[in-house]
């Protein structure tokens, strides 16, 4: 029998879409807020397409803050555009 494959909801469209094609933003356990590429970092996460037009409009809405309960810093925004322009899957 195959493995079912989790979904989860791009802040930025609203589309449901298989986990390991979106980007997740984690707010770890002390606070922190990083990138987690692979999904296994421990915290609370929030999730993005790989696409500029819905980190855009999640940007706009402060849906990740929303989110996460907490604010975003620049060098995460920065970081997750950095991302978005490379195309690949980060560490």
């Amino acid at each position: 029998m195959p493995k079912k494959t989790p979904m989860r909801q791009c802040l930025g469209c609203r589309e449901m879409k298989p986990k390991p094609e979106l980007i997740r933003v984690v707010r770890s356990p002390d606070g922190g807020l990083s990138l987690d590429f692979r999904g296994k970092k421990p915290g609370r996460g929030a999730y993005l397409c790989p696409d500029p037009a819905c980190l855009a409009r999640a940007k706009r809405s402060r849906a990740i803050e929303r989110a996460l309960a907490s604010p975003m810093p620049p060098d995460v925004w920065d970081a997750l555009e950095a991302q978005m322009k490379a195309g690949d899957g980060g560490d």
